[in-house]
């Protein structure tokens, strides 16, 4: 490892002692066996863990069984005729079938590339558009403020000789060949972005799709860009299964992709991607059968009115205490769900008002852990909490919100 590594690589462990969520996690907040927090402790609303989706999958709980006998997938190979070799031919059709059912996605003429979670395949799509060859000068990677935290940090931890943090994409000026990641709706404000970088060098994109679902968002096109970023784990809830899955155009950059992944873990967990395919096909049977269900009993209705609710509530403590504000939504006909609503965040992205200079540091008072603004390239002025974990500690957010003023 270079001296140039080892600086980076110091830096980031660093950083992040500062955050006890991420990387070395302190003892767990004490929780009873019905699953509530105790209300001395500190409760964690850092995290994106999607436990919101909980109660509507126990409903489920028969239809998505999975029985796999001991002799069964075995082999490292699944279909050797297609590019991404280890992806069973059952997830590939669910995947395409519930594009289709969403439209928030073109798969037709595309590779699909699948692997532990959107964290694997972001670095394989980092991998596949770098050069080839060893550089003097990596290629920068950016993303427009406030940008995914975790974007910088992985880039940190893996201190590449052919990728590095180059920073807000709004701010770039080099006349170099760089990666933009555009991620829409953006993680932590929500936002539907557009590729920012002015530069006379073109460049390459990466779009992070990771909550372009209408449960969070209107589906106002079907995206069809080079490189497409889903997870299972902002889909469905599911994180615990670690599948993400690339949509890719150029089929060499679809190679390198599962390349980069035959090398870190020779493939995917077959386990996790019948039970991904199952889930997958029993949301969409859910809407070919539209007639005979309840529309609030189908997956994206029944989970976007959770979090309609958990927003309109949690605007109402905001508006009230006047300690923080949260951006509005314009409203946006959806294409998927045939009205017109406001976007649903997996996060709320909020700003202290005057008076208070550190948004992290204030909840901290209340006992609330959220992400600071910093992490994602902005002020301190802002901070980032979930809004996707259980119903207790919902509930124990409103409640702790409310002893919130100056």
């Amino acid at each position: 490892m270079s001296t140039k590594q080892k600086q980076r690589a110091r830096g980031f462990f660093q950083e992040h002692t500062l955050y006890p969520s991420m990387v070395v996690a302190k003892a767990a907040s004490p929780i009873n066996k019905n699953g509530f927090t105790s209300p001395s402790s500190t409760l964690n609303l850092d995290k994106g863990d999607p436990l919101v989706f909980g109660k509507y999958w126990k409903k489920k709980s028969e239809e998505c069984m999975v029985v796999i006998k001991g002799c069964e997938l075995m082999s490292y190979l699944s279909d050797t005729s297609n590019v991404c070799w280890y992806m069973l031919p059952e997830l590939k059709d669910a995947i395409e079938r519930l594009h289709h059912v969403v439209r928030n996605a073109v798969t037709k003429d595309k590779y699909i590339v699948i692997g532990t979670g959107t964290t694997q395949l972001f670095m394989a799509a980092l991998f596949a558009l770098s050069p080839s060859m060893t550089t003097s000068h990596p290629i920068n990677v950016v993303s427009a403020t406030p940008y995914y935290s975790e974007y910088k940090d992985q880039l940190d931890l893996f201190c590449s000789e052919r990728f590095q943090w180059g920073g807000d994409a709004g701010e770039y000026d080099k006349n170099e060949t760089y990666i933009e990641v555009v991620n829409y709706p953006n993680n932590p404000d929500g936002t539907i972005k557009e590729p920012m970088v002015k530069s006379i060098v073109e460049g390459k994109l990466v779009h992070d799709l990771a909550y372009y679902w209408p449960h969070y968002t209107p589906i106002t096109h079907q995206a069809n860009h080079d490189v497409m970023l889903f997870t299972l784990s902002k889909c469905t809830g599911h994180a615990g299964s670690r599948i993400g899955w690339a949509i890719v155009k150029d089929i060499e950059v679809a190679k390198k992709m599962v390349m980069f992944v035959q090398m870190s873990s020779i493939g995917v967990a077959k386990e996790s991607q019948t039970r991904a395919a199952k889930i997958m096909g029993v949301i969409c049977d859910g809407y070919q059968k539209f007639e005979s269900i309840e529309p609030d009993q189908l997956f994206f209705e029944y989970c976007k009115n959770i979090l309609r609710e958990r927003w309109e509530k949690l605007r109402r403590s905001i508006e009230l205490r006047k300690v923080f504000t949260v951006a509005k939504y314009p409203k946006a006909y959806c294409n998927f769900a045939n009205e017109s609503f406001e976007a649903l965040p997996a996060f709320v992205w909020l700003k202290c008002e005057e008076g208070i200079e550190n948004a992290e540091n204030y909840l901290g008072k209340l006992k609330i852990r959220g992400r600071g603004g910093v992490r994602f390239g902005a002020g301190s002025k802002h901070v980032r909490l979930s809004m996707i974990g259980t119903d207790d500690e919902f509930t124990e957010l409103i409640k702790r919100l409310s002893n919130a003023k100056y």
